[in-house]
């Protein structure tokens, strides 16, 4: 006998249309990102961004990116390249696969629950042919009607991505990696639709070469901070619901009736009524819903204070609108003006001003006072504090202390000037900036080497002239000398013996000469010089300057030799 499935019930069906919503004529899609659309956005950015391209003979081809099926990329592993149809290997080409996909951690917003999501993310559509807005709906209150969506907040995902791109030469991998390494952290994919922001890891570079074929290949890792969103979810629910606001709200008023058990309004049979007494609605709305007082607000203006219009009675029957005013504005930055202020005197607390005299017992003041005109003391000045001025004039000669111990201080500021006129006479040290000196020498050895004496222009140009030939015959040794010989990778000889510099100055280093190898300037940081008898060895560090020496090489080298 043959089985039949039973069907499940209803309840238990995958299927419920309950929670399916009707978009019959609405323009607004469901956005859905998937795993495909972010390879797709990597192809794109690559093709219409990044547009890789290298030059072979002579003409500018189009590099080609492509996505790695599983059996593509074991076949790239095994044989280290790609081949044709036609058995031939492809240069230049990019080839790319998907490694891993994962949650994002650093967003922590979910959904909350895959069949029923509670997250969502709204934006709003003012107007269609639908929901309409034009000045008669507004004169008669009839406001447009917006429309909202709810879309499901996705799920944001890291996703990882290994490249391989394959060139026969080294410019045409450095003219692609260049602009790859140019976009890391841009945002790849179509503007159009949409784009995720990467990262590139570091490039690992190999160079194989055989019998018939000679390829360059880089390898690098691009990280890709993405989302995906289904078109549905798995109770095959929509992941956008659309929501109207409502285009008028009417308020009325309510009326107590009292109806009897299954008997409405003009007697028509209705069985939803209990036996209780309600409220039914009445039958047209009111559109003035107003309270109104017993005893109504009056206002009054004062001294000083306008009320347009003056007398007016507010009992709240319907709006009325209350201007108060004074002469002019008072507030903090504004300027108050009166025509006069007459007042036979002006007293604040015991200071009374009547005349212009200021009369009181103890007159302070804290703060600091600027005078614009003279200031005449007619008793004595007594200054607690600094006196400070631009000039001070005395009428008649006089001797004055300023220190108890005689001591005197002129200036206070290192562009102070003092002018004297005559001889000035000094006994004991003289400071300058906290240092002492005690003697001018004429002392043309210097021998003494004190640290309190000026020598004289004599003595140092006497000392000058005795002492610094041979630092300035050093100094002027600056000659070029061309390699004898070279020993690659790393060594070249010159028939040449450096100058010995003085006992006190720096010893002769390679910093003291510049080599150039066909013309090109090399790098210090990268060169090393000793000297072996009547030859001078210079020493490159290959790796440091990036290249071997030949022994055809010409270098020449400019510093301070000898002769």
């Amino acid at each position: 006998m043959a089985t039949t499935t039973k069907p499940l019930p209803r309840k238990k069906r995958v299927l419920n249309r309950g929670f399916l919503y009707s978009r019959s004529g609405d323009d607004v899609k469901n956005p859905s990102v998937s795993l495909m659309d972010i390879d797709s956005a990597i192809i794109f950015y690559f093709e219409n961004v990044i547009q890789p391209s290298v030059i072979d003979n002579e003409e500018s081809v189009k590099v080609p990116i492509m996505y790695a099926s599983p059996e593509r990329w074991k076949a790239i592993q095994r044989d280290g390249f790609m081949r044709d149809r036609k058995r031939q290997i492809l240069t230049p080409v990019i080839v790319y696969r998907r490694t891993s996909i994962e949650k994002d951690d650093t967003l922590p917003i979910d959904k909350l629950d895959a069949n029923n999501p509670n997250l969502f993310y709204t934006f709003e559509k003012k107007f269609s042919n639908v929901n309409r807005y034009d000045n008669f709906a507004t004169q008669i209150g009839n406001f447009p009607s917006r429309e909202y969506y709810n879309v499901t907040v996705p799920d944001y995902v890291t996703l990882s991505y290994d490249f391989i791109i394959w060139t026969s030469y080294i410019e045409q991998m450095n003219s692609i990696v260049e602009k790859v390494v140019y976009s890391d952290g841009a945002y790849w994919g179509d503007p159009e639709k949409m784009r995720f922001r990467t990262s590139i890891d570091s490039f690992t570079d190999a160079t194989e070469i055989s019998d018939t074929e000679r390829l360059v290949r880089t390898n690098f890792t691009v990280t890709l901070k993405g989302y995906l969103l289904p078109e549905g979810n798995f109770d095959h629910r929509s992941t956008t619901q659309k929501y109207l606001s409502p285009k008028r709200v009417v308020f009325s008023e309510n009326v107590d009736t009292t109806v009897e058990k299954n008997i409405g309004l003009a007697g028509q049979f209705r069985d939803e009524l209990d036996s209780k007494n309600v409220s039914l609605p009445s039958a047209e709305g009111s559109d003035n819903l107003g309270i109104t007082l017993t005893n109504p607000l009056t206002f009054a203006g004062g001294t000083g204070v306008t009320l347009s219009p003056a007398g007016l009675s507010f009992d709240g029957s319907s709006a009325s609108t209350l201007t108060i005013s004074i002469g002019q504005a008072v507030a903090t930055d504004s300027s108050v003006v009166f025509n006069s202020v007459s007042a036979s005197s002006f007293t604040l607390g015991s200071m009374t001003i009547n005349d212009g005299v200021i009369t009181s017992t103890n007159l302070r003041v804290t703060g600091s006072v600027t005078n614009t005109g003279n200031l005449t003391v007619n008793g004595n000045a007594t200054i607690k504090g600094t006196l400070t001025a631009q000039e001070i004039k005395t009428e008649f000669v006089s001797a004055s202390i300023l220190f108890s111990s005689g001591s005197t201080k002129f200036g206070d500021g290192l562009d102070d000037n003092h002018n004297f006129t005559g001889s000035i006479q000094t006994s004991g040290s003289f400071n300058l900036n906290n240092y002492s000196v005690d003697e001018i020498s004429n002392d043309t050895t210097l021998n003494d080497s004190s640290a309190t004496a000026l020598v004289t222009e004599n003595a140092a140009k006497t000392y000058v002239n005795n002492n610094a030939i041979s630092q300035q015959t050093y100094l002027r040794k600056n000659f070029v000398k061309s390699t004898n010989s070279i020993t690659a990778p790393s060594t070249a000889s010159f028939n040449a013996v450096t100058a010995s510099a003085p006992s006190d100055m720096t010893a002769t280093s390679e910093n003291d000469f510049v080599f150039f190898i066909n013309g090109q300037y090399m790098e210090h940081d990268a060169l090393t010089i000793k000297q072996s008898g009547a030859n001078l060895l210079l020493l490159v560090d290959n790796d440091s300057i990036g290249y071997d020496l030949e022994t055809d090489d010409e270098i020449l080298a400019v510093g301070k030799f000898n002769s």
